[in-house]
């Protein structure tokens, strides 16, 4: 008696949705048990093509919302009614999104509506402050109240979930992105940018771009980088500058012109997994690179006020230093000048999961529909 075939649909719409649920996809595509559908909204464009042409992945319908100087608003209300004419079509048995993006919300309500179940991979994260991250935050506890599946990446984030008092089955998975990280990381990508010798100096990988760190405090984080660099003659910056003009023009303004400063567009996934790899340490607001630079032995500062995911903090693979520039120049200095300092952060134990979350995901599912 062969087994029914369950329709799903994996939204997505920014480029680390696209990063963590790669492997989902790739997983549910392979099984015989699915008829998988992935929706795009198209709220970052490039940066998502790139990441689906790296995992020979596929969209059979994509909105394609994006737009100049679009708002959270114009993001959630397009999404939202076109996923709602999407899902209408498709019927499927299971909504699957990721993390806290305004397309993952939107998903989420979008199925709600039509009374389908949500499968939230990456749930349970939390800072417990609602405007911190903006608007994350908010997101990610809203599609917590949606959720029937929560795939929790750590045991910190199951106590989350149970305390926020959802509905629905909770699972401890792992944390997809090192199922995509290591898959990569593997083949040992290059990551060639122009003038910069990798051999030559100490690397310091840097990414900035988050809501809450716009205005001064991005202009505070730039600071402490230029301390650094006037400290420490034998290290470079890398900084892959992010789209958005608000991120990028203060950026160029004050770093443009110095010689071991090495402003380049986004990295495809490829290349920013060789970068991490070949760099000293990371200084960052993302919160992937809290989960994959660990990964690869390599110690993170975190340019941000809180975190959602204090296991990096527990752990010793990441440390959260804010953004006043003093604080930035401390941080960074003890593990440019401490042997020990830096040897006990790089080998600490990354708490994110073993790349296997994705294989525990299909199964949770198949269990759940049967």
């Amino acid at each position: 008696m062969t087994s029914p075939t369950f329709p799903i649909c994996i939204t997505l719409g920014t480029r680390p949705e696209a990063i963590k649920l790669a492997p989902v996809i790739q997983k549910f595509q392979s099984s015989k048990r699915f008829k998988t559908h992935v929706v795009l909204t198209g709220q970052h464009r490039e940066m998502v093509d790139q990441v689906m042409a790296l995992f020979g992945l596929s969209a059979d319908r994509d909105l394609e919302i994006m737009q100049p100087k679009q708002t959270l608003t114009d993001i959630t209300c397009r999404s939202l009614q076109g996923l709602g004419t999407v899902f209408e079509e498709i019927c499927p048995k299971l909504i699957i999104v990721q993390g806290d993006t305004t397309t993952a919300f939107s998903a989420a309500l979008a199925a709600f509506y039509q009374q389908i179940p949500v499968g939230h991979v990456e749930a349970g994260l939390r800072t417990d402050e609602l405007f911190n991250p903006y608007p994350e935050e908010a997101n990610r506890r809203l599609i917590s109240q949606l959720g029937q599946l929560h795939f929790a990446p750590t045991p910190l984030a199951v106590e989350n979930l149970k305390r926020s008092g959802v509905t629905g089955e909770i699972h401890q998975t792992g944390n997809t992105v090192i199922d995509a990280l290591l898959e990569v990381a593997q083949k040992q990508p290059d990551c060639s940018v122009p003038g910069l010798a990798w051999e030559k100096y100490r690397v310091l990988l840097a990414t900035v771009h988050r809501r809450e760190n716009w205005g001064d405090p991005l202009l505070d984080i730039i600071k402490g980088f230029r301390l650094i660099l006037e400290q420490f003659p034998d290290t470079a910056l890398l900084l892959p500058l992010h789209r958005n003009p608000t991120v990028r023009e203060p950026i160029k303004e004050m770093l443009g012109e110095h010689p071991r400063v090495f402003l380049t567009e986004p990295l495809d996934y490829t290349q920013l997994v060789g970068a991490i790899q070949r760099s000293h340490l990371l200084l960052t607001d993302s919160g992937g690179l809290q989960e994959e630079a660990p990964s690869l032995g390599k110690p993170v500062l975190v340019l941000r006020e809180t975190t959602e995911r204090p296991e990096a903090i527990a752990a010793g693979t990441a440390k959260l230093v804010g953004t006043h520039p003093q604080d930035i120049l401390q941080a960074t200095q003890e593990l440019l000048s401490d042997p020990q300092a830096y040897e006990k952060m790089a080998t600490a134990i990354n708490p994110f999961g073993d790349g296997r979350a994705s294989e525990r995901i299909l199964e949770i599912v198949q269990a759940y529909l049967s």
